[in-house]
This record gives C-alpha cells, sequence and structure tokens, in this order.
C-alpha cells in the first residue's frame, strides 16, 4: 500500500490540535489529525475559560455557565472581583472536543482516533499497527507529555499537578482558595458547571507530590462541606515550560509547548490560540505573530509570579497574599492572572 503524504500531520486532536486543523483545512490544505484516544474530547480538565474565548467564534449552547464574580480566599483575605460582563466561563472538554472535532471534519480534516503515533521520521510518522503517513508540516499538540516534543530532544521540567472531582449539585459561586499551609504554590477551586461543579486543586509537581496534594484537597473539601474521599478523583500533569513553538517545519502547541499557565494551570485558551497562529504560520512563511507574542509575554508573567511564590513558606505566602490584597484593590486587574490577550487589530 502506498504510503498517504498530507500537508500537514497533527498529532493530537485536542483544542489546539482541531483549531489548527481546521484553518488549515479552510484555505485547502491536506490535514490529518492522529488522537491516541477511542474519541476527541474527554480530559481531566476543570473547564475554566477567560473571557477572551468570546472571541474565538464559539456558540454560545457551549458554555456551561458564564461568571461576573469570582471568589477569591487566601489565609488572610477575602475579596470578591466583579465585571458587567462575563470574566470566566465553563466548558465541558468532552462537548468542546466534539464541537471542534465535527467543525474540522466540515473543513475537510481527516480525524484518526485510536493512533497511537510510535515514530517520527524526517517526513513520515508511524503508528501502531505499521501504518504510516507523510507529512510536509508535522504539529505536536499531543499534550503535556507529548512524543513529538521528546523526539524534538526538547526537556520538560516544570510541570504542574491538577486534581479534579465533578461533583452532582447546584454550585452558585465561581471559588478560587489560595491556602499556602495546604497548597503551598497553588490552589483549590469550585468551578460550577450546569449540574456540577469541578471541585479540584493545582500545583507545582516540584514543590507538592500529588498524594499530599490529594490529602490536603480532601482536608479542605470537608471544611466546606464536600466529602470526596469516598469518589473518584482524576488527576493530570500539566506543561508550563514552554521553550519555543515553531521549529522549521515542526511546531507544538498548548500543553505540548508548554504553554499552560504555570500559575493557574489553564490550558484551553493558550492552546486554541497557538493552534489558530501555527495555522497562519504554516500557511504564511513570512507571517511575523503579534498574537503569539502578547500569549508568551503573558505566559513569562505568570512564570515569573510562580517562581517568586515558590521562595519559601513565609515568601510564597507574602507573595500571594500581596497579589489578592493587589486585586482587591484593583491595582491588578484580574485578566492578568487569565491566559486570555488582547487580540490585534
Amino acid at each position: 500500500m502506498a504510503m498517504k503524504k498530507f500537508h500537514t500531520v497533527i498529532v493530537g486532536g485536542g483544542p489546539g490540535g482541531l483549531a489548527c486543523a481546521t484553518l488549515l483545512a479552510r484555505q485547502g490544505k491536506d490535514v490529518l489529525v492522529l488522537e491516541r484516544n477511542s474519541e476527541i474530547g474527554p480530559k481531566v480538565c476543570a473547564g475554566g475559560i477567560p473571557a477572551a474565548a468570546q472571541d474565538l467564534g464559539f456558540p454560545d449552547t457551549l458554555w456551561e455557565r458564564s461568571f461576573t464574580r469570582q471568589h477569591i480566599s487566601s489565609n488572610w483575605q477575602h475579596t470578591v472581583i466583579q465585571d458587567d460582563q462575563a470574566i470566566i466561563r465553563t466548558v465541558d472538554r468532552g462537548r468542546l472536543g466534539r464541537w471542534m472535532a465535527e467543525r474540522a471534519q466540515a473543513a475537510g480534516v481527516r480525524i484518526i482516533t485510536n493512533s497511537l503515533v510510535l515514530n517520527i521520521g524526517e517526513d513520515r510518522v508511524q503508528i501502531r499497527g505499521g501504518e504510516e503517513f507523510g507529512f510536509c508540516f508535522l504539529v505536536g499538540a499531543d499534550g503535556s507529555s507529548s512524543l513529538v516534543r521528546r523526539q524534538m530532544g526538547i526537556p520538560t521540567e516544570k510541570m504542574g499537578v491538577g486534581i479534579n472531582y465533578q461533583i452532582a449539585g447546584d454550585f452558585p459561586e465561581m471559588q478560587w482558595h489560595l491556602n499556602t499551609d495546604l497548597f503551598g504554590n497553588g490552589y483549590a477551586w469550585i468551578f460550577p458547571h450546569q449540574d456540577t461543579a469541578s471541585i479540584g486543586v493545582y500545583a507545582r509537581r516540584s514543590t507538592s507530590k500529588p498524594g499530599t496534594l490529594l490529602n490536603s484537597l480532601h482536608q479542605w473539601a470537608a471544611g466546606h462541606g464536600h466529602e470526596l474521599k469516598s469518589r473518584q478523583p482524576q488527576a493530570a500533569l500539566i506543561n508550563s515550560d514552554f521553550r519555543g513553538w515553531r521549529f522549521n517545519n515542526r511546531f507544538l502547541v498548548g500543553d505540548a509547548a508548554g504553554l499552560a499557565s504555570g500559575l493557574t494551570g489553564e490550558g484551553i485558551y493558550s492552546a486554541i490560540i497557538s493552534g489558530e497562529e501555527t495555522a497562519r504560520t504554516i500557511l504564511d512563511k513570512g507571517y511575523e505573530s503579534e498574537t503569539m507574542n502578547q500569549l508568551i509575554k503573558k505566559h513569562q508573567q505568570h512564570a515569573r509570579i510562580l517562581d517568586l511564590a515558590s521562595g519559601g513558606k513565609l515568601t510564597g505566602k507574602l507573595v500571594l497574599e500581596a497579589m489578592v490584597f493587589c486585586l482587591r484593590i484593583g491595582l491588578i486587574p484580574f485578566c492578568a492572572l487569565e491566559m486570555g490577550i488582547n487580540q490585534p487589530s
């Protein structure tokens, strides 16, 4: 059987890979998405997306809930940030993935599930079973443990850990809890969805062991009236170790590039934006992405704050308390903690 060659092969069918694929296919390019799982969409994810996501052209039916108020608590403070417009929306990761996959296929993208990539050559990839696909461009959109990134020899050191429970019930408030005694430089959250809420915790892996973090989450949740020990948690690694995104005819997007926020762990929006900007760069070799420059700048700002908060127990507490205080008095806008960017006109 002759090897099928594509203009672009994308490894990973998450939001970043599908956003990239759709834009390329709409410009007439022959695009293949290889997804290792049996279905597109499901992933361990709290589902929070910054308000900037309203510029992505998604239908309102995708949003689970929208919040104009954010409740933020720390060891010493509590504040409520509010705006006239939605600050954060929640989305079901499965529904989002299925909608993006349908949109990509309607544009002409070929998606193959259950296709674990085993080898990557100079101009081809091989999946389990031996089938090979050729490419002119390769995009790694395969998450925090990206094979594409590893085969390019790019190390990954800065990882976060997210632990999530999806709990049935009506939860009226979106909450962030920065308790340094329990979570170090991380935080616990309550992100309401339609009939459930994501309750979880995120912290840098180098400072918080997953088992200790899980116990701290159980302790904190019990104190807020949520029994989690008898339920099954889900956990995921989150890559914030950004070391570049364009490497000749190979690209990394989203978590594969390390573009998730090291401070908050949010990565859906940055994955979609980096996927779209990768497509524009592939389509026009002279394209200079100011949007990616902004995204990277915001990512670096988050990394600096996290490094300061990781400087020791007392230092970390003071840094996070100062951040909450600045949010409370309006010196720092809440959008500064989101990975959203201002789209260039």
